[in-house]
């Protein structure tokens, strides 16, 4: 079995990963690692939950304090680069959680909070800056941060950084690095422009893939329940009132309804917590430490937090809304099932989600199992006579016993006779 001693890193570090409770690599962290500590440019693709930070963490860490220090002043050395702010919080974390024995200086910069703070730090010098592009920018363009020392660039969720239209402030960020330099790229997915801008970055990297691109870790069991819209909301507290859960986290596809389901389960009696971009970066990191520790059950969210929220005990993940895209579903679930544990994740399909859970299937190659719900009644609305087994095309209900009723007009509030399955 492999260990963490046999990835050819410095002692300092390996301590600090015995101390933070660690003694077996994942694979992605096996492969990534020897790479990395070797100097190499590299491509990490890999799903969500396996370890991808401490992947390019540990050998970052490894590598400046082995390596000579610059001759004047403290520069930044490194630079990675997140699409969101929780993300750059929690990998900022990450290092000093893997650097306690060491003597380095990290600093977290991202937008939605003052600059003064990041200001102070960065007068007073850091090893390893953690930013997302926007406020990395700022900084770069108000001359509040040198990046001509940089001597290792990484790409944290790079597909994540394309989806949300960061691509441009990433290249003005690598033309304004050193051309000498090792540059670690990692994303769940890998499209053509991820593809692209790793050939005209990166010196002939190597590439690491654990598992397949477009399916979700093996661990994490996946169901749908087929329900109308109007009922999504007795179901979710059905659910959560019957399932064996843990922590729970529920993906809404608008703030307004992140929301609406947050005050609905604060009524029930849930310990409830939400996060989505109107709240600020004080509301959110309280909601995400409150998680964390236990002190909330359940956290609602946007898409925003789908891969800023690294919580191992995630027991849950709930989709009240269907996804549109494939990949965004696949980067939801990837929030439980993490670290080889076992996860579940359900998703809500109304009438009108069906197309997005074909393209989901389609993409992952998988067609999703039904749960089956026990104590709850779905109602539907009632099929068009012509669909019916009467055989009747002239659109009038039928008893099944010969008797016609009046028309079907398919009214979304009229409901068929018995229509509770």
């Amino acid at each position: 079995m492999i260990t963490f001693k046999d990835l050819g890193l410095s002692e300092n570090i390996i301590s600090s990963i015995l101390d933070a409770g660690y003694s077996t690599p994942t694979p992605v962290q096996a492969q990534a690692i020897p790479i990395a500590c070797s100097g190499r440019d590299l491509i990490g693709c890999a799903q969500t939950g396996t370890g991808k930070t401490a992947a390019f963490v540990l050998p970052m860490l490894s590598h400046l304090q082995s390596g000579p220090r610059p001759q004047h002043g403290r520069p930044v050395r490194a630079l990675i680069v997140t699409p969101t702010r929780e993300l750059a919080h929690q990998v900022e974390e990450a290092i000093r959680v893997y650097g306690k024995h060491s003597r380095f200086r990290s600093l977290a910069i991202y937008g939605g909070v003052s600059m003064y703070p990041q200001l102070n730090s960065l007068r007073r010098n850091v090893d390893i800056v953690v930013a997302t592009p926007g406020r990395l920018l700022d900084h770069f363009r108000r001359g509040t941060i040198d990046l001509s020392k940089i001597e290792i660039l990484v790409l944290d969720e790079a597909d994540r950084m394309l989806d949300m239209g960061f691509l441009p402030d990433i290249r003005t960020v690598v033309d304004a690095i050193p051309r000498e330099r090792q540059t670690m790229l990692f994303s769940a997915t890998m499209p053509r422009p991820i593809r692209a801008l790793a050939n005209s970055i990166m010196q002939q990297p190597e590439m690491i893939e654990v598992g397949e691109r477009r399916n979700p870790a093996e661990t994490v069991s996946q169901q749908v329940c087929m329900v109308p819209q109007e009922q999504k909301m007795d179901l979710l507290v059905h659910l959560l009132q019957t399932e064996s859960t843990n922590n729970v986290l529920i993906f809404s596809r608008t703030k307004h309804r992140a929301d609406k389901i947050s005050r609905k389960l604060g009524q029930e009696g849930f310990k409830v917590t939400v996060m989505h971009s109107n709240r600020s970066q004080a509301q959110r990191q309280r909601s995400l430490d409150g998680f964390k520790r236990g002190h909330f059950q359940i956290m609602v969210a946007t898409d925003i937090a789908a891969r800023g929220i690294d919580v191992d005990s995630i027991s849950h993940v709930i989709n009240f809304d269907t996804p549109n895209q494939a990949e965004d579903y696949i980067h939801r679930i990837g929030r439980t099932g993490r670290a080889e544990a076992i996860g579940d994740a359900i998703t809500f399909v109304a009438a009108d989600e069906r197309g997005s859970l074909r393209r989901i299937e389609s993409h992952t190659g998988k067609r999703i199992d039904h749960k089956v719900l026990d104590g709850f009644q779905l109602e539907f609305e009632a099929p068009p006579a012509r669909e019916r087994r009467s055989g009747r095309s002239d659109g009038r209900r039928n008893d099944g016993r010969g008797n016609q009723g009046r028309p079907y007009r398919g009214n979304s509030r009229r409901r068929s006779s018995g229509g509770r399955s």
